[in-house]
């Protein structure tokens, strides 16, 4: 290795000789990257193509001594840390330049006790990982959407998925919490340890430490479930939006509902004469009982003259993985949400307005279904407020050229001024972009903001966990 410059927390800069890397590398299993080095592209590279950051190095963690020793060496020269689970965030949280970035994405062990229907996941897992393990056996924990993005960043800002309404937030569905301190020692947070840092993890992101590992709380589920899309052309949008809404009023909380608004993609199971053009889709989950699952979704199969349809039984680890061709790593994306107290006739005119004018074959409108178990819990049961949401409502701005920013980040910035007049006035945090406003977090956290703040001046004063939704007060 040579001499490398790094950034220190200060701002400013740093030089790190051969030797102290070397001493570095020696306490570690996994490798230590710098950018002349095999890999390091790879490690640095995240899912929203529009975050192009450096970081001085990588430490590619194949354990938790790994993170403690990047952690301890971070502290004693003052080092910028950033840290990467899944690298899905879409705000780039993972990487800064000049820092040094703890790379836990070779992380991804998960370890099921059937008998009291635990799993424990390491922090670089991705969803798809703890799927499978615990689909072994029946059980399922609360997971988003995408089988490819990491559990640390969807769990520390709360998550939110097909299971929700049953079960709650997936940070509602955390028995415990492994954290490496800004000492680089570890701790275990529960309601019985350390509990108000438990308490700020389930929210909180990752301004406290880094999180290593997860216990989640499972349920039984599938392993096969009803779900799956039917999809209409754009015109029946009006009546289609009615229909989502009058069957979500209704739902048994075993069904979650999501409309989706955007171009048809290039599929087999859709007419070609229909690819490019603007559709409208249910997509549904019935957790429950397959028989109470076609009951549940017969009306939307039912409805209208569709062009496609694949709402069937099916796995349930399958259908976690469904939309996974519509958020390739490597595309680029910008988005704008809200949460939502319920869905009105004029948000769904706005919404089907929107999304007339679409710039990219990748882009959407979508409404997600919330209402039940989150809503049952205290306000203040963990940091992720919020818990009046009954919906989110996203725009997902998708493309791939870097040509193309500025007509896609205004359409969905246009596209957000209108349809945040039907906000409750929260936001959901995982869905906030780089160029997001202080104002916009206080959206995210609201009250719970102060307690954070609190636990943040315990656990990490010198605010040295910074690359991130940062909750520090000055």
């Amino acid at each position: 290795m040579k001499t490398i410059k790094a950034i220190t927390l200060t701002g400013g800069g740093i030089e790190l000789t051969p030797d102290t890397l070397a001493g570095l590398q020696m306490q570690l299993q996994g490798e230590l990257l710098i950018p002349e080095d095999p890999g390091y592209w790879e490690s640095c590279s995240l899912w929203n193509a529009m975050i192009e950051k450096q970081p001085a190095m990588v430490v590619r963690c194949l354990g938790v001594a790994d993170v403690m020793a990047g952690v301890r060496f971070a502290r004693e020269h003052d080092l910028l840390l950033c840290i990467k689970g899944g690298g899905h965030n879409i705000a780039g949280l993972a990487v800064a330049d000049g820092a040094l970035m703890l790379d836990l994405s070779l992380m991804r062990g998960v370890w099921v006790d059937r008998e009291h229907r635990v799993a424990h996941a390491q922090a670089g897992c991705r969803l798809g990982d703890v799927d499978r393990e615990t689909q072994v056996h029946g059980l399922a924990t609360v997971l988003g959407f995408i089988s490819t993005t990491g559990i640390a960043g969807l769990t520390l800002g709360g998550g939110f998925g097909y299971l929700s309404r049953r079960w709650g937030f997936t940070s509602d569905n955390v028995l415990g919490v492994e954290m490496v301190t800004p000492d680089g020692q570890l701790v275990h947070a529960s309601t019985e340890e350390h509990a108000d840092l438990f308490w700020g993890l389930r929210g909180g992101g990752g301004n406290f430490g880094v999180v290593t590992g997860f216990d989640y709380q499972l349920h039984p589920v599938g392993p096969e479930v009803v779900g799956g899309l039917v999809v209409w052309p754009a015109s029946e949008a009006p009546a289609v939006l009615e229909l989502y809404r009058h069957l979500a009023e209704q739902a048994p909380a075993e069904l979650t509902l999501v409309a989706l608004l955007r171009p048809a993609p290039k599929v087999p199971w859709l007419p070609e004469e229909y690819h490019g053009k603007p559709v409208v889709a249910l997509l549904a989950c019935h957790s429950g009982s397959p028989e109470e699952g076609e009951a549940a979704v017969a009306p939307i199969k039912t409805f209208g003259q569709p062009i496609g349809d694949v709402m069937v039984r099916r796995p349930y680890s399958q259908l976690q993985k469904l939309l996974d061709a519509t958020q390739p790593s490597g595309r680029r994306y910008y988005w704008k949400s809200e949460y939502l107290p319920g869905v009105e006739t004029g948000l769904c005119d706005k919404a089907i307005e929107h999304a007339g004018r679409i710039r990219s074959p990748h882009s959407s409108v979508i409404l997600f279904q919330l209402g039940g178990a989150l809503n049952g819990l205290e306000s203040d049961h963990s940091a992720v407020g919020n818990r009046d949401a009954r919906y989110i409502i996203n725009v997902g701005g998708a493309w791939e050229h870097p040509e193309d920013d500025a007509p896609n980040i205004a359409w969905a910035r246009e596209a957000w001024h209108d349809l945040k007049a039907f906000s409750t006035g929260g936001t959901y945090i995982n869905f906030l972009t780089e160029d997001e406003s202080q104002g916009r977090v206080e959206a995210a956290l609201g009250p719970a903001l102060h307690r954070l703040a609190e636990i943040k001046r315990c656990w990490d004063p010198g605010n040295r966990f910074r690359v991130n939704r940062n909750i520090a007060f000055k």
